[in-house]
């Protein structure tokens, strides 16, 4: 049984059906780097066998808070910072669902770092992707939490004083088990990556770094790009902890100095989602809670009534 008809239904997915019937006129900038993401999420979900009515996308405020304006999905619109939360919630509540949060890097690990920490530290199984566009777009060019050292803005005009946030280490140092980066320029590379990261078991992070020609014009189009797999100047094993952090360190310290570096950076097959971990010692119910509402003989459970110290 699942809680939507249409999950675990096999059939041939086109990408158009990512596409709404009446496809509102996107508010994007021409050239915005959000452009490519969209494009690449309706390239990877046909590819994995995920249709329309199988995925939940949740979103944050900003620019790639749209997201699920042009992308035909379920959609969660959440207030600043809080789509891994909602994100969170709705993967428990129903496991069949697949979840993939988005947010800006000002969304995601400013507003709302401290909930990518946990939900990295936890190792929820849900993708999450953010546009990494080293300012804050939406609200018209304020300095952010990837904002290089220098950059000038409306809030720092005498430019920022601190360096950048590192966001593949902090997802590393989290605990995070499946950590990429990409670009909108480099479609192909983006397809793939987020179909590995929807298919891997556990909490999958990508920092999709996304040019913003109005705003932020230091950072051009993040251009040109290297692929740290197919390169013969950088060797190292995914699955190798510390081989993958010197690998992180190395391809943040040159981002600003012209090096775009992208791929596939940490992959950990081996540790458990926190679902099979709370089911391993009882604390996930067998039939999910979304499954409830299709199950006439169910019956609904206070939480106070599931806690022992609570009796």
């Amino acid at each position: 049984m699942s809680a939507f008809n249409a999950i675990g239904e096999e059939r041939e997915i086109d990408r158009d059906e990512f596409t709404p019937g009446v496809e509102p006129q996107p508010t994007w900038c021409p050239g915005c780097g959000d452009f490519g993401v969209l494009k690449s999420l309706k390239q990877a979900l046909p590819e994995v066998g995920k249709n329309p009515e199988e995925v939940l996308t949740v979103t944050g405020i900003g620019c790639s808070g749209k997201l699920n304006s042009y992308l035909d999905t379920y959609g969660f619109h959440t207030i600043h910072g809080r789509s891994l939360p909602v994100a969170r919630a709705a993967k428990l509540a129903n496991p069949e669902v697949e979840v993939i949060a988005a947010g800006g890097d000002g969304d995601g690990y400013g507003i709302g770092g401290n909930h990518f920490i946990h939900t990295a530290r936890e190792n929820h199984d849900m993708t999450y992707i953010v546009f990494n566009n080293e300012i804050f777009g939406l609200t018209k060019g304020q300095t952010s939490p990837t904002s290089p050292k220098g950059h000038k803005s409306k809030t720092q005009p005498s430019g920022s004083a601190k360096s950048p946030l590192r966001p593949l280490s902090m997802a590393l140092n989290a605990g995070a088990t499946y950590i990429a980066r990409t670009a909108a320029v480099n479609p192909n590379q983006a397809k793939e990556i987020i179909k590995e990261a929807i298919e891997h078991d556990g909490f999958a992070h990508i920092d999709f770094l996304t040019q913003c020609p109005t705003w932020n014009k230091d950072a051009r189009q993040y251009v040109p790009y290297v692929d740290v797999q197919e390169s013969d100047d950088y060797d190292f094993d995914v699955h190798d902890r510390e081989e993958a952090a010197q690998m992180m360190r190395e391809t943040e310290d040159v981002l600003n100095e012209g090096t775009v570096l992208t791929g596939r950076y940490y992959v950990d097959d081996e540790s458990p989602s926190y679902s099979q971990e709370k089911k391993a010692v009882g604390e996930m119910p067998e039939q999910p809670i979304a499954e409830r509402y299709f199950d006439e003989d169910s019956e609904w459970e206070r939480s106070y009534d599931l806690l022992d110290r609570h009796k």
